[in-house]
């Protein structure tokens, strides 16, 4: 199916909306399917790494088993630790306890994997390769750490946040590394693509930041205009979209383990519908 083509995947973040990119995910593994390149963003990264470890369900699986527990994702975590994904539990006991990550088939797998993260000091973002997993569990939480609800995550020195404030659909990126086919899973419908103001909780939280409050006022529109780019491409055939044929209410932290797996199935069912035009784009 992609003999002979540099194939690339495009995972936007959204929190826990981040369900739907699961289950085309699930569905990609079924068919054999594995990319050379993967970029993403927040929730396309912290799930987006069980494509290449091959673990079919398991982002299904531990959200909806854990997702009620105040110890995961909760304003209790938020108040106790500033950080509203507990990482203790996220970062450390889930992936290495709970429901271990296959690191070693994930860097077995030869898949290029870029994690997107916002450097706080000069607002831009930043693409970090994951070769290790395990071993770089802090480039996957800084791309992932929502701003005001989290710690900035230091890395050699320099705070970082999510990734989804400078680029939250890290297409450029994925371009810039040579593919010929280029496969965009997005978390919003088609008529519900716009991101979140971020401009003026930032300047309460983070008042001092410059240039990272530059790039929080210009999100909206920077979101706007790569969704212009997506739908272009997507026309002209230089690009393959999977999004969410309808709205299903999924909050970026939802704790309702029902509608998560609702979006889930929903991920499922798209992709499933669209399989036969995605072959025949990829060859």
């Amino acid at each position: 199916m992609t003999a002979g083509k540099k194939i690339g995947l495009v995972l936007e973040g959204g929190g826990m909306r981040g369900l739907y990119t699961a289950g085309v995910l699930d569905i990609m593994m079924d068919h054999g399917f594995m990319p050379d390149v993967i970029c993403g963003t927040s929730a396309g990264v912290t799930f987006g790494v069980n494509l290449p470890s091959g673990q079919r369900g398991r982002v299904l699986r531990y959200n909806c088993k854990y997702v009620g527990r105040r110890d995961y994702v909760s304003f209790w975590s938020y108040l106790t630790t500033g950080n509203v994904v507990n990482t203790e539990f996220a970062y450390d006991k889930l992936p290495r306890v709970l429901d271990p990550f296959d690191n070693d088939a994930f860097k077995a797998s030869g898949v290029e994997f870029y994690a997107t993260a916002t450097n706080v000091l000069t607002g831009k973002a930043e693409y970090m390769l994951l070769s290790d997993p395990d071993r770089q569990m802090d480039v996957i939480r800084a791309s992932a750490s929502l701003p005001f609800l989290s710690e900035m995550v230091n890395i050699d020195g320099i705070p970082y946040l999510d990734g989804g404030v400078s680029d939250n659909i890290p297409l450029d990126k994925c371009i810039s590394t040579g593919c010929d086919r280029i496969v965009v899973i997005l978390t919003r419908t088609a008529t519900d693509c716009h991101s979140e103001n971020l401009d003026r909780l930032c300047r309460v939280f983070y008042p001092k930041r410059k240039e990272f409050l530059e790039t929080c006022a210009h999100r909206s529109e920077n979101y706007d205009r790569r969704i212009a780019q997506i739908s272009q491409l997507e026309k002209e055939g230089k690009i393959f979209v999977i999004r969410p044929s309808r709205l299903e209410k999924v909050g970026r932290l939802e704790k309702d383990a029902k509608r998560l797996k609702a979006l889930y199935d929903l991920g499922v069912e798209d992709s499933l519908s669209l399989w036969n035009s995605l072959e025949e784009y990829l060859r």
